[in-house]
């Protein structure tokens, strides 16, 4: 508690100095270049009602731009101070319950979710999120949208045809992704009260969220893809592949459960071991949670010119890695 509180005095003069200009702070974009890739993995899933990454299947993606990291507290908190949308006020969080889970108090800007402006925001929904883009379309004139799910696969492999961004050892996890490793493992245990799921065989030193970016990127300079916070995406749930768009574009039609479809997210989180780029999730559109599922942007058309917001969003990001480094060796 003592290191989590000297990390948020450290960003505050940063994190003032943003809010006195009063200026919005876009997401830094990367631009993905067009390109065809197998879709989806090799393994079947063990529950007919939890979606699964088959069949393996060729997908064309068009060129377009993606979040270099994802939506965080701070950014969030700009769409919130400007349009008095209201989240909600509860969200599942670990528990000592049969399931480990339960819904109770707490959201975005609880300080136990959201420990500084840097890190990924979560307790929001997909509506949440879909909100948040079209009120930055609405401010910047950009065509700001959740990715579709074969474009977030497509961003996350990087051009990998691999478990991992990175190849397939899995003891290099803790590298290139904040996920259920050792330190975490202990943390959900603590409060679930049991050992609860095995950890990855790694330690990063991070019990829950991440502020973003401190991770190695992909080979398209993208930040968490993996592991931190699962990602939303436009797609409705769909059990497989079978009859899936070819093009990249969001499927949205003939959802599972079409009378209250869930959606989809992607990526895993800190909370989850594991982390393989073709791991599917799914949430209702009403579901928050610190469980661990965020989102970040994608944005089509032609490459746009961002504004000075953005160089200094990277500064101050900067900082509050530097800071974070310092908390967990301070830890260790």
């Amino acid at each position: 508690m003592q290191s989590t509180l000297l990390f948020s005095l450290a960003l505050m003069a940063s994190t003032g100095a943003a809010a006195a200009t009063g200026s919005l702070t876009e997401p830094p974009m990367v631009v993905i270049k067009g390109g065809t890739f197998a879709m989806g993995g090799a393994t079947p899933g063990q529950d007919k009602d939890y979606p699964t990454d088959q069949p393996v299947h060729d997908v064309r993606v068009a060129a377009f731009q993606m979040a270099k990291y994802e939506v965080t507290v701070g950014q969030f908190r700009e769409f919130v101070e400007a349009t008095g949308h209201q989240t909600q006020k509860e969200c599942w969080k670990f528990a000592s319950t049969e399931w480990g889970m339960d819904m109770g108090p707490g959201a975005w800007n609880t300080p136990a979710y959201a420990p500084t402006d840097y890190h990924p925001v979560m307790c929001v929904t997909w509506k949440d999120a879909t909100a948040y883009a079209a009120w930055l379309s609405a401010k910047t004139g950009k065509p700001y949208r959740l990715p579709s799910e074969a474009e977030w696969e497509y961003a996350a492999r990087a051009g990998s045809k691999t478990d991992y961004p990175f190849g397939d050892d899995a003891s290099q996890v803790c590298r290139h992704a904040n996920i259920r490793d050792i330190s975490g493992s202990k943390a959900i245990a603590a409060i679930i009260r049991r050992a609860g799921k095995k950890p990855a065989v790694c330690d990063d030193g991070a019990e829950f969220t991440s502020v973003v970016g401190m991770y190695e990127p992909n080979a398209f300079g993208l930040y968490d893809m993996i592991g931190n916070v699962g990602e939303y995406v436009a797609d409705c749930e769909h059990l497989n592949y079978e009859g899936a768009p070819a093009d990249g574009s969001a499927w949205t039609t003939d959802c599972h459960r079409p009378a209250s479809p869930m959606k989809m997210h992607r990526g895993g989180s800190y909370s989850s071991r594991d982390a393989r780029t073709v791991v599917r999730g799914h949430a209702g559109d009403e579901n928050a949670s610190s469980i661990g599922e965020g989102f970040r942007l994608a944005l089509g058309g032609p490459v746009q010119a961002q504004g000075p917001a953005v160089a200094r969003f990277e500064a101050q990001l900067a900082t509050a890695r530097t800071a974070e480094r310092a908390r967990r060796n301070t830890a260790k």
